[in-house]
């Protein structure tokens, strides 16, 4: 059982530290995952919330089949799926506006992902489908394998295993665009 599992367990058995400690370790990475649904850092945000808000109300039963962290991926995507198929007539936003909130993920995301090829990589990745986005994300960012990304995908491992070499030549695709010298892809 990992450190987010057996913190849950905590919370559910009466310590509220537990899901305080749920939510330091994981909500970083969430937000970044739910990014790439929303496209938006402050929407990815409050999906967060959301996220752990479900947790704290319904307190759904965890069970070891996956990771903790697979579980709570999982829950994230089904709370981004939600919240776009609700939102799937707002109005557009003028590309100005994008640029600008863009730019203001930047500094966020810089904080989190150290590394300048990370970053490129990243910028890379958000102008790719969202199935790209979210299986290389899994992949290289959470270190998830195959199976536990299937598993928040819904999808089987072949599916993933197809659906990743596909991102990865249409991320080697856009790298090459940006002329990014790169290895191993």
């Amino acid at each position: 059982m990992d450190n987010g599992a057996s913190s849950y367990r905590r919370f559910l058995d009466g310590d509220e530290g537990g899901i305080v400690e749920v939510i330091r370790d994981y909500k970083d990475g969430l937000v970044l995952y739910l990014n790439g649904f929303v496209r938006n850092i402050y929407t990815a945000e409050d999906l967060m919330e959301d996220t752990f808000v479900r947790l704290v109300v319904k307190k759904p039963k965890f069970s070891a089949k996956y990771s903790f962290k697979t579980w709570l991926y999982t829950i994230g995507r089904n709370v981004a799926i939600d919240y776009m198929r609700h939102n799937a007539r707002s109005v557009a936003v003028p590309d100005e506006d994008l640029q600008r909130i863009g730019s203001e993920e930047m500094g966020v995301e810089a904080s989190y992902l150290k590394e300048e090829q990370k970053i490129l990589l990243h910028r890379a990745m958000g102008k790719m489908r969202s199935e790209y986005r979210q299986v290389l994300y899994l992949s290289f960012f959470e270190d998830f394998d195959n199976g536990q990304i299937a598993a928040v995908m819904g999808k089987s491992k072949r599916q993933v295993e197809n659906l990743m070499y596909r991102a990865k030549m249409s991320l080697k695709s856009e790298l090459d665009k940006e002329g990014f010298v790169y290895e191993g892809l």
